[in-house]
């Protein structure tokens, strides 16, 4: 959306004339934002809940998904970087190798890379390939008397090197996962909200019959502001509720943050951004494929969709 975009600024300043307060205060943003966000969803997307944070967010879809499966076990890839709180450095390779190590109810598969992972570009079936690795962790846990609460993924691994997992990947995976229990969940905090654009989420590139179980968001959803979302199922939300301990975020969701969180939709839409990203994206890929054919010092090109704000 861009730094200090004034829409943006003007809707934060307006909604602070008004009222700021902690979400035990019901506001229409809270809900006017989660029904604008569910339009970009699949419909089976349908309950939100607001925080501060992609960390928050990570570590809540963590907290979902081991009350719905009951289970405790986590499936991560390799080199995947889920957040700072300690629950999340758990999960992610990228720093628990250099801290404490890997926990006994963490478990690594392989990055789905086609150009330097196990099953690469010549493959007859990398997708198949690379899912049944998953599989496998998957039976290697249960024998030792383990069970798998979730597969937790960026939708693009980015920290793992701006990898595009293939087509039916995603498929794949979530039908072994569902068969043991788990569910699926989809770290969009930083490539969502059309960064990849042509699609406003990076998972919707693995086809429309691919639905995530828990989506997690954060980063460009506010602009910079700090604002994140988790969105689930009626079912998961369900399990969660259940407990009769219920989930209370001060500053999540408060008035300020969703008239924010309005406005950046209201620019991505407004000025086609999405669009824009494919136009632009596209332009870039062809100039650097071009150089790719020019120089056989490059091996890959690829795209980053790291940009905060």
């Amino acid at each position: 959306v861009g730094h200090c975009h004034p829409d943006v600024v003007k809707a934060a300043h307006n909604q602070n004339q008004l009222l700021n307060t902690n979400s035990r205060y019901l506001h229409d943003n809270l809900v006017d934002y989660a029904e604008r966000l569910s339009k970009t969803l699949p419909e089976k997307l349908c309950i939100f809940y607001f925080l501060n944070s992609g960390s928050e967010a990570n570590d809540l879809a963590l907290r979902l998904a081991r009350q719905y499966t009951k289970h405790e076990d986590v499936i991560v890839l390799d080199h995947a970087y889920h957040g700072h709180l300690t629950s999340l450095i758990d999960i992610s390779p990228y720093k628990f190798r250099n801290l404490e190590g890997q926990k006994e109810w963490v478990h690594v598969a392989p990055v789905p890379d086609t150009y330097r992972g196990l099953y690469r570009e010549d493959h007859e079936d990398s997708a198949t390939a690379y899912a049944n690795e998953v599989k496998n962790i998957i039976e290697q846990a249960h024998e030792r008397g383990r069970k798998i609460a979730a597969f937790f993924v960026e939708s693009l691994p980015s920290v793992g090197g701006q990898i595009i997992p293939p087509a039916g990947y995603f498929q794949k995976v979530a039908e072994h996962l569902h068969k043991a229990g788990g569910v699926f969940i989809a770290d969009e905090i930083q490539v969502g909200f059309g960064r990849v654009g042509k699609h406003f989420w990076a998972f919707q590139l693995q086809g429309e019959d691919f639905i995530p179980d828990i989506v997690t968001m954060g980063k460009p959803i506010g602009n910079g502001h700090p604002i994140a979302c988790v969105a689930t199922t009626k079912e998961i939300a369900g399990a969660f509720a259940a407990t009769g301990v219920e989930y209370f975020n001060t500053f999540g969701g408060n008035p300020v943050s969703c008239a924010i969180g309005l406005a950046v939709l209201d620019v991505i839409e407004k000025e086609h951004l999405q669009a824009h990203a494919t136009e632009v994206g596209n332009f870039l890929m062809k100039l650097l494929k071009e150089q790719k054919t020019k120089h056989p010092i490059i091996g890959d090109v690829r795209y980053r969709c790291h940009i905060y704000i």
